[in-house]
């Protein structure tokens, strides 16, 4: 249980960052919602967890900017106090052949992806570090560390994740807070839907076990990563992949 937590799920309004914030809420933690323009979404994850008996906050901002990103977490810690867990799951893609990508489609991606990611955990790194069970969870993909046709900026960003959580895992590693990474390969959402039926029966055939992910195939593993049970886990990398080598 995640009673007397407080945490911060980035993109929690949708898809895989949505299941997260309830799987959070429904195990006992204070969650804050965010979200950048989904603000309907997002107030229903928040009522879903009320009405399950938890308590949560919608937080909008873009988490690319980082004064929006500043008065997010002052909202959330006049709500519910320091933040003990940040889950870094906000991202977009701007899918295009590499030859044909502009340093427009590159930079949208970095900002967000990355540096979404930089001003979230810089905002809220001495909350995590002086938290008793701090944790910071990075949401990454399979794309980080196969590669994926069309998708040099996302990739790229995803990939980068892996170097940032294992760098801040040993800086944080004093104060006994940890950081890891979760890489989920191609889990049903929206996202996932619009890939044409004969796209996904050849990426079902790369996945040993045959299925796509569910959502609450990655929330359950950033409930445990935000638990206690995962004191002695820090600066990894966690594929939930159905069994896709990289």
């Amino acid at each position: 249980m995640l009673d007397g937590q407080t945490c911060v799920v980035t993109g929690g309004s949708r898809g895989i960052g949505r299941g997260i914030a309830i799987e959070l809420g429904s195990r006992g933690a204070d969650v804050a919602v965010n979200y950048r323009s989904s603000e309907a979404e997002a107030h229903e994850v928040v009522d879903r967890i009320e009405d399950a008996g938890g308590r949560a906050i919608a937080a909008q901002s873009d988490v690319a900017d980082r004064e929006e990103v500043e008065g997010m977490c002052e909202q959330v810690r006049r709500a519910f106090g320091s933040p003990d867990v940040l889950v870094n799951n906000a991202g977009i893609t701007i899918d295009k052949t590499f030859a044909n990508m502009t340093r427009e489609d590159w930079d949208r991606v970095m900002d967000v992806n990355l540096g979404g990611v930089y001003n979230c955990t810089h905002c809220l790194f001495d909350d995590i570090k002086e938290a008793e069970h701090g944790r910071l969870i990075n949401i990454s993909s399979v794309v980080g560390q196969q590669g994926n046709y069309g998708q040099a900026n996302y990739a790229t960003t995803k990939s980068g994740l892996f170097g940032f959580t294992r760098t801040v895992a040993l800086e944080m590693a004093r104060s006994g807070s940890t950081a890891n990474c979760v890489a989920p390969g191609f889990v049903e959402t929206d996202m996932l839907a619009e890939v044409p039926d004969r796209i996904q029966e050849k990426i079902i055939e790369r996945i040993p076990l045959r299925r796509f992910a569910t959502v609450d195939d990655v929330s359950g593993m950033v409930r445990f990563l935000a638990s206690e049970e995962s004191s002695y886990m820090t600066g990894q990398i966690l594929g939930v992949n159905g069994g896709m080598e990289w």
